[in-house]
């Protein structure tokens, strides 16, 4: 049989064993488990060794609308003078301007509109233009036999359906040949004064830059914009939008470091960051250089663009 140890002997068993060893004796049983045990020690300043850092917060719609809010407002303060860089007298040349713009530069329209409006100041001279005669004038801009094509036709609807005057709406506008929202909503915010989001290949890769959103298809870019912002900024958010596209935020190689919204950036260090460098790299007034515009706003700051041929 076995001996039962007695009481005395027990409780003198369980005197010599200490906490230390108690712990220790828990420590080895569970690393022979393969376990590891945590145990709670107090705080010995920091750690010495490298820790990982926490990756970043995903940023909420709540303050992802903030900030494209804010930057709205820091670039009205870069371009107080931010307009439609097609030079236009009235919405008819607004509207022939902006359509011959797909493709080419708003510098290339204006030096060819002036010819063009000389020898068809209104939609019923224009409707009744000789194809060919057209197609020599709009040359300079490409693709002409294709706009000649549209704007023998949407000059054609507007004498035939309008009354020879541009419609003052969307709907109406998006049914004239080579007219599609984009170019709607310039003539409407730019010659009626009605609220309208440009979505053009500067716009769309700015807001995608800016992470106000992933959308590709400009309608969609479109809604979701909207959504954003009061209508009343509409107009000019996309002049703003499309002057820093031009000048600052470009395609290819931004001046991030001569960028004044870079702190509300995410994507800021996807172009040149060197202050220096990156002032080399603006453009059009920006730059020192003439704008688009053979006739600029009045407080435009930068030099009129000069006439075709002349440079």
């Amino acid at each position: 049989m076995a001996k039962t140890a007695s009481p005395a002997k027990a409780s003198k068993t369980a005197k010599k064993a200490t906490p230390a060893k108690a712990s220790k004796a828990t420590k080895t049983a569970g690393a022979a488990n393969g376990t590891r045990t945590t145990r709670t020690t107090k705080a010995s300043g920091p750690s010495k060794g490298p820790t990982a850092s926490k990756p970043p917060k995903a940023e909420s719609h709540l303050t992802m609308v903030r900030r494209a809010r804010r930057i709205n407002r820091e670039l009205a303060e870069v371009y107080p003078y931010a307009h439609p860089e097609l030079d236009f007298r009235n919405p008819f040349e607004l509207l022939v301007a902006t359509v011959l713009s797909a493709q080419t530069t708003d510098l290339r329209v204006n030096q060819t509109t002036p010819a063009l409006f000389a020898a068809y100041p209104t939609p019923e001279d224009m409707a009744a233009a000789v194809p060919e005669e057209m197609e020599e004038i709009i040359r300079p801009t490409g693709f002409f036999r294709a706009k000649t094509k549209s704007l023998l036709g949407l000059a054609a609807a507007l004498r035939d359906e309008f009354g020879g005057e541009v419609p003052g709406r969307l709907e109406d506008l998006v049914k004239l040949p080579g007219v599609g929202r984009k170019t709607a909503n310039v003539v409407l915010g730019n010659a009626y004064g009605v609220p309208g989001i440009t979505v053009d290949t500067h716009f769309g890769r700015l807001v995608r830059r800016w992470k106000w959103t992933d959308e590709e298809d400009p309608v969609k870019v479109e809604a979701v914009v909207a959504e954003i912002f009061p209508k009343s900024e509409w107009t000019m958010l996309s002049h703003r939008v499309v002057f820093h596209g031009r000048r600052i935020c470009h395609s290819r190689k931004p001046a991030c470091g001569a960028c004044p919204i870079a702190p509300l950036c995410p994507s800021y260090g996807e172009g040149e960051t060197d202050p220096e460098k990156a002032r080399k790299l603006l453009k059009y007034e920006m730059g020192g250089y003439p704008g688009q515009r053979l006739s600029p706003p009045a407080d435009y700051p930068g030099k009129p663009a000069p006439a075709l041929g002349a440079g």
